[in-house]
């Protein structure tokens, strides 16, 4: 099984161009002050995983990145230009972005070849046969092509959470934002997810990923990043941040996680 990605790189961006830059992000819910003043990189085909307790960021940085929640504080540029600014267009920014949350959020009066090409026919405007093509050459790839034409609901949720992805992939985002996407799953449907998502990282995508599964975040980081009440604890290899914790709070937080 291969995932193709065809990754082209935005006509704003360069090498040395973070993909995803945060600068100073502070988001307020209330008086619960969620990320302060937070400040992370993600280099093109970079695969960074966020590590943390319920409540510490994780997910809300994954949808300020998104613009599904506006920031109270700081900056985020998406290859080089100011997503955050309030003049930015919010739809076109999101169209350079896959997405994919716990809860595959799969259309159930749409079939699975619909379902994969949605964004790529209503947002990017793709024909319908280059978008089926597309669509098909990602089912075929992710194992599901005779799944094409059933409805999300006859399909485990292994096979709906690698739908999701192959949804995200089908328009070639610049960056894959994916969100505890095995936190839903039965423990048996994990590895067939994760195993897709390591796929992908080898064909180079740049993915910032929440997730609690520490062996996976082991074997396919680039780079570990530990968030603690809305603030980045510790950063780095996954060898250092997972096997050699320099913080006391990251061994904590590992203890309780891996015994």
């Amino acid at each position: 099984m291969s995932v193709s990605t065809n990754y082209e790189a935005s006509p704003t961006s360069d090498n040395s161009t973070p993909v995803l830059r945060a600068v100073g992000v502070v988001k307020r819910f209330g008086d619960n002050v969620v990320l302060r003043g937070l400040d992370l990189d993600v280099a093109a085909h970079e695969v960074v995983v966020l590590l943390g307790a319920s409540g510490s960021g994780k997910s809300t940085l994954l949808r300020c990145a998104n613009l599904l929640e506006r920031v109270d504080d700081g900056q985020i540029f998406l290859a080089g230009e100011d997503i955050t600014d309030p003049r930015a267009n919010a739809d076109k920014i999101r169209a350079r972005i896959g997405v994919v949350f716990q809860h595959y959020n799969l259309f159930p009066h749409m079939s699975v070849l619909d379902n994969v090409t949605l964004a790529a026919r209503k947002v990017h405007g793709w024909e319908k046969d280059r978008a089926r093509e597309r669509g098909m050459e990602l089912l075929e790839r992710i194992g599901l092509k005779d799944k094409a034409k059933e409805y999300p609901d006859r399909l485990s949720g292994g096979q709906q959470q690698r739908v999701a992805i192959a949804r995200a992939l089908a328009t070639n985002p610049e960056l894959l934002l994916l969100d505890e996407i095995t936190a839903a799953l039965d423990p048996v449907l994990v590895g067939e997810v994760l195993d897709l998502v390591r796929e992908i990282k080898e064909q180079g995508s740049t993915i910032l990923m929440a997730t609690h599964e520490i062996s996976f975040a082991r074997q396919a980081a680039d780079r570990v990043v530990f968030l603690q009440n809305g603030q980045i604890v510790e950063q780095g290899p996954p060898e250092q941040v997972i096997d050699n914790p320099h913080e006391q709070a990251t061994r904590d937080f590992l203890a309780r996680i891996l015994h």
